[in-house]
């Protein structure tokens, strides 16, 4: 299960629904989302999960943003893991997701920059906010989000879904499960709002994450096509979270103010991998 033989399997899957996709990346009034089941053999994706590794050799994220664990420096894990995280950065893979999204010039990061595996458990979640406008070096927009869900019999019950912000925080969100072996292309633009919900369960919710970038914005309904913006990570509370909401739109507009002036924020990322 190399890298090559797994991207096969992906790009011919996301072949054989290109039309469907296609329509339902371009819905109108939405996130640009797109979404597949049963993108690998089931026992692949199992292997895949079980690859996964202990939390306690992951990086935590424990703030009032976020909690979970993440992962970028591949090679210190199960080699199956780092495989499956590249087969969606394969060619085929990646002139599929082209013709899906109708985004030309698709460039996958092979630095896993904010990519690579994460992992939620009991009482972890992701507040609402939209990505980082651009990669480490500011030379690409940051356009897509992959995430594949890799955890056996993971239910709705458990928490750990994505949600859409579609219309804005004072709406109701679109709610997409976090279902094994289900992959979900998400476009990132500056209205890209979305969250997982907390995890209410004593099992591991297991992701592989892939950004892919551009040298021009995601146009697809965005109004935001040739237009030059920058941000960073940007989060916000969960519409009943009033007070918390105002700390993090102030702590947004400071890393943001930061970030402007400098390469890199108060503090470097460890995020990437460092590949020798």
């Amino acid at each position: 299960m190399d890298r090559v033989s797994l991207g096969n399997a992906i790009a011919g899957r996301l072949q054989s629904e290109i039309a469907t996709a296609q329509a339902e990346f371009d819905q109108p009034g939405q996130v640009p989302t797109s979404i597949l089941d049963n993108v690998l053999e089931p026992s692949t994706c199992s292997a895949v999960h079980a690859a996964f590794p202990d939390p306690a050799t992951m990086m935590e994220r424990r703030t009032i943003r976020e909690r979970k664990y993440v992962a970028a420096q591949m090679d210190r894990y199960d080699p199956l893991l780092e495989e499956a995280v590249y087969a969606f950065q394969q060619p085929r893979v990646v002139e599929a997701l082209s013709q899906i999204t109708g985004i030309r010039d698709l460039v996958p990061d092979e630095r896993l920059y904010a990519g690579g595996v994460s992992l939620m458990g009991r009482d972890n979640f992701l507040n609402p906010h939209i990505d980082n406008s651009h990669n480490d070096d500011r030379t690409g927009y940051r356009v897509l989000n992959l995430l594949y869900y890799v955890t056996p019999d993971w239910e709705e019950s458990y928490g750990g879904s994505l949600q859409l912000w579609d219309r804005g925080l004072r709406q109701p969100s679109r709610t997409i499960e976090s279902r094994f072996n289900r992959l979900v292309v998400m476009g990132t633009t500056p209205r890209s709002w979305h969250s997982v919900t907390p995890i209410v369960h004593d099992g591991s919710r297991c992701c592989v994450s892939n950004y892919y970038f551009a040298p021009r914005p995601l146009a697809s309904g965005t109004g935001y096509a040739g237009q030059e913006y920058f941000h960073v990570t940007k989060f916000r509370g969960f519409p009943e979270e009033r007070l918390k909401d105002v700390v993090l739109r102030g702590d947004a507009t400071l890393r943001t103010a930061v970030r402007k002036v400098r390469r890199q924020g108060l503090v470097a990322t460890r995020h990437i991998y460092r590949n020798q």
